[in-house]
């Protein structure tokens, strides 16, 4: 990449900082805090909305890359406006509680527009589809595993990372922007949080994490499998515990202290341990992600089945020792 796309990526860090900064003394102006309580991780009343900073980062290099690759801005506007209206609605809620499905019809509306750009871009409606629901699925996840210290940020910077990679040329740089983003707001909630992400934040990321695949899955020949491989902490986690608690009839929209990583924190871990461990698991995803994306599809398939089950059967050993 040219010298001067790299000069303007610690504008990105900085300012992601900065804008954490000026949401946390708004936060602390509008009283906004979440208080502690029995289906929470927290004991103190930490402001929240920390995560408007990383959507605002977001958009201004979206911005910025419509200015340098005029050709793209129909596709940066979309992915922008899909960005605007999960971050918009999360930003309500943090404000005034929206009910469920509200946020839900939200999220559809900004998922099909990504979904959209995939069937424009591959002209496969089956393959649009699959974007419609892993894009809503995720934007849900995220807000779901944003629940202790650090976590969800770290999640999406591994995750930025191992997109940046393996995507071609100039497209490396949304990971490395995501990343960058993310590692601004890192500090003011890791290992102690000065503020939360919110829902604001939350929901963006998964969005914005979702786009990374989706644009992974139309610019390379890396098997749909593979790409979720980076994400098998939080999908495993995730999709396991919501499903638990379907079949077992509890109303699995409400908030829960059931997700592992939850569990583990109230077992008696620290914040600090349990994000680092689900970094640390974060890492060797990667890695197996990174090392494999030159192998032939049925074989990129095979070894993502094959590591879901590694992860899945993980999580089944740990959350039986941790009971409560």
């Amino acid at each position: 990449m040219p010298a001067g796309w790299w000069m303007g990526l610690p504008a990105v860090l900085a300012v992601a900082a900065v804008l954490t900064w000026c949401a946390r003394r708004y936060a602390l102006r509008r009283k906004l805090f979440d208080q502690p309580g029995e289906r929470r991780s927290h004991v103190v009343a930490t402001p929240r909305g920390g995560g408007i900073a990383i959507v605002v980062t977001l958009l201004l290099a979206l911005a910025a890359a419509a200015v340098i690759w005029p050709g793209a801005r129909t596709l940066l506007l979309v992915s922008g406006l899909g960005l605007v209206l999960v971050a918009g609605i999360g930003w309500w809620d943090d404000h005034r509680p929206l009910p469920a499905v509200r946020r839900l019809l939200v999220h559809l509306l900004a998922a099909g527009l990504l979904a959209g750009l995939v069937w424009d871009a591959t002209g496969n409606p089956w393959q649009a589809l699959l974007a419609l629901l892993f894009t809503t699925s995720l934007i849900n996840i995220w807000n779901f595993m944003d629940g202790i210290n650090g976590i969800a940020t770290s999640q999406a910077i591994l995750v930025g990372a191992a997109f940046a990679l393996v995507l071609p040329g100039p497209l490396a740089l949304a990971g490395i922007v995501l990343a960058l983003a993310c590692l601004g707001f890192l500090p003011f909630n890791f290992p102690n949080a000065r503020i939360f992400m919110g829902d604001v934040g939350s929901g963006a990321l998964g969005y914005a994490v979702a786009a990374l695949v989706c644009l992974a899955s139309v610019s390379t020949d890396i098997s749909w499998l593979l790409l979720l491989v980076p994400l098998t902490a939080f999908l495993v986690d995730a999709g396991f515990t919501l499903l638990s608690r379907m079949l077992s009839g509890q109303r699995w929209m409400e908030p829960h202290t059931q997700h592992l990583y939850q569990r583990a924190v109230k077992s008696g871990a620290t914040h600090t341990s349990v994000t680092g461990t689900y970094f640390v698991f974060g890492l060797f995803s990667i890695t197996v992600f990174n090392a494999c994306t030159y192998l032939q599809p049925r074989w990129e398939a095979a070894v993502a089945v094959a590591w879901i089950f590694f992860a899945t059967g993980l999580w089944l050993l740990l959350r039986k020792g941790m009971r409560y």
